[in-house]
């Protein structure tokens, strides 16, 4: 997910492990988690579009050397928050797929990520936030892309250890485009009334194959 609109720092894809500092003393690191809740906090009332870093400053009780620190701009903090909730993310996919055994688990497997995606993004409006914000930000929008394929080399790794004699190009991309679908239907059904979501994230799962062996052979 992509440079912020109204406090960018303009730097490349490249730099986005180069824009904060990580403390290592207890002291730096009780400073750096506390300007993350904060941001937090004024994000979930505000948006993160509506960040200022004078804000952050006033509420968390620091001077701006010491948020500079650690954060040069309002991007570095967004992006720290955002690849901490896609960490989360991580984890719960890396979870679902490390047991599965057969294509119908895999399909069951699918159905559960999403739904713990969707009430993930119900359950933190800071990070709904932030994904829809990444539709306009480059440097987030880069964040979001290496996340993705991460979840596709996980899911890849399923297949590939399903279905060993198919070709690795293309269960790569059935992991790709797999994966792709499932984040643009929490993402549709985020945008939603609870309701309507969760009727859409229904659909979504309706429509996923009975049986991937048909996909990936076929």
């Amino acid at each position: 997910m992509p440079g912020m609109p109204n406090g960018g720092s303009g730097n490349s894809p490249e730099q986005i492990g180069q824009l904060r500092r990580v403390p290592v003393q207890q002291r730096g690191r009780e400073r750096f988690e506390k300007i993350l809740s904060v941001a937090a906090e004024l994000i979930e009332a505000h948006g993160s579009d509506a960040l200022k870093m004078s804000e952050i400053v006033e509420r968390a009780g620091l001077s701006f050397g010491a948020l500079y620190q650690y954060f040069p701009d309002k991007s570095a903090v967004i992006r720290t928050l955002a690849e901490r909730f896609n960490e989360q993310g991580r984890r719960c996919v890396e979870a679902e797929l490390a047991g599965v055994a057969d294509p119908v688990a895999l399909r069951q497997a699918l159905c559960t990520i999403a739904d713990e995606y969707y009430a993930f993004f119900r359950s933190e409006p800071v990070m709904r936030d932030i994904w829809f914000a990444a539709q306009a930000d480059r440097l987030l929008q880069q964040i979001d892309a290496d996340d993705m394929e991460f979840h596709a080399q996980v899911l890849l790794s399923v297949l590939a250890r399903l279905w060993p004699t198919q070709p690795p190009g293309q269960l790569l991309a059935i992991a790709r485009l797999t994966m792709q679908l499932l984040a643009a239907a929490v993402r549709y059904a985020a945008s939603l009334e609870d309701d309507e979501g969760r009727a859409a994230i229904a659909l979504y799962k309706k429509m996923l194959p009975t049986d991937f062996s048909q996909l990936v052979q076929g």
